[in-house]
């Protein structure tokens, strides 16, 4: 009996200490970071510049492979099926984690399921900025606009159901008015026919629009922020003409299900010590990113609440998934 109980006690310890190792070693070789999109996306950009900070604080390579495709399924999908060892992790963003479940039809993973939070990097707003030559230079004066012209105000997005076309419809649904969409390929074909004075308006991100607001051939009208930004001190929240309006995006680490809780918490721990950086931050308030350092639970609750959120949005507009 002594025998089959000290047997049992040292099997246990093995356990423990068998799952222990891998925490306790990693990394010993290169972690791969997927990024779902080409070169010079944003999410590549803070892959690589993440990336570069873990591989000095951890002392193995951290090598961003880029998968673009399929909105972002394609690398996704790779991340998801990768070994649950640490030496996989992905980086996503709002649109491609909590929105596209909801316009889709049917995604080749769960985004709720599949994977499991690391670290929400930063939370970003978009910029609505409209052609000089409009007959409106505020957020009230849009509206009014768009509501004495039912249809007449064109907006340009990169298409059904994407992050600004989305941003858009709730503004419209929060404040009452209708407009001519205009969906597009991508954000280089957006600000072309925004400058050319052949849409009104657009959705976008600060930085893509930030060297024509400048050179004063694109005029910003608001923000999605809820309070204005410390970039941008002379541009309003969009709020303070819709009262509740808020339309934010995010980026973060994720890892397939399963990855050891040690491994995420390390990941964690590093990420968030390298978001402080004086070099990192000042690259992201340049990129319009507000830093997020907290623990991959706070990640899990705004992916929960943005999947939720998002589903209901579209519900309400009655988008049909493709």
């Amino acid at each position: 009996m002594k025998r089959v109980v000290l047997r049992l006690l040292l099997s246990g310890l093995a356990f423990v200490f068998s799952a222990a190792a891998p925490a306790q070693s990693y990394p010993a070789r290169p972690v791969r970071i997927v990024a779902p999109f080409p070169p010079g996306n944003t999410a590549d950009i803070l892959g690589r510049l993440i990336g570069q900070q873990l591989s000095e604080r951890l002392g193995q390579q951290f090598i961003v492979d880029n998968r673009p495709g399929a909105s972002g399924q394609i690398g996704l999908l790779l991340a998801a099926k990768a070994a649950p060892d640490g030496y996989t992790i992905t980086i996503g963003q709002g649109g491609n984690i909590a929105v596209a479940p909801h316009t889709y039809k049917k995604l080749p993973y769960d985004t709720l399921r599949d994977f499991v939070p690391v670290a929400q990097l930063a939370t970003n707003y978009l910029a609505l900025a409209v052609h000089p030559s409009v007959p409106f230079r505020s957020m009230k004066d849009f509206i009014a606009y768009a509501k004495a012209h039912p249809g007449k105000l064109s907006f340009a997005s990169n298409g059904e159901g994407g992050f600004p076309h989305l941003a858009m419809e709730l503004l419209r649904t929060q404040a009452g008015f209708t407009y001519l969409h205009v969906p597009y390929k991508g954000s280089g074909q957006i600000v072309s026919e925004l400058l050319g004075g052949q849409v009104d308006a657009a959705f976008d991100g600060y930085t893509g629009l930030a060297p024509y607001v400048r050179a004063g051939k694109l005029r910003l009208l608001g923000i999605s922020n809820p309070t204005r930004s410390t970039l941008l001190p002379d541009v309003p929240a969009i709020a303070e003409a819709v009262p509740g309006y808020e339309f934010l995006g995010w980026f973060g680490f994720l890892a397939p299900a399963g990855t050891p809780h040690e491994i995420v918490a390390l990941l964690n721990k590093q990420i968030n010590q390298a978001m402080t950086a004086p070099s990192v931050r000042a690259q992201m308030t340049l990129a319009g990113l507000d830093v997020v350092t907290q623990p991959p639970e706070f990640f899990a609750e705004t992916i929960r609440r943005d999947h939720a959120k998002f589903g209901k949005l579209v519900r309400e507009i009655g988008f049909q998934p493709r």
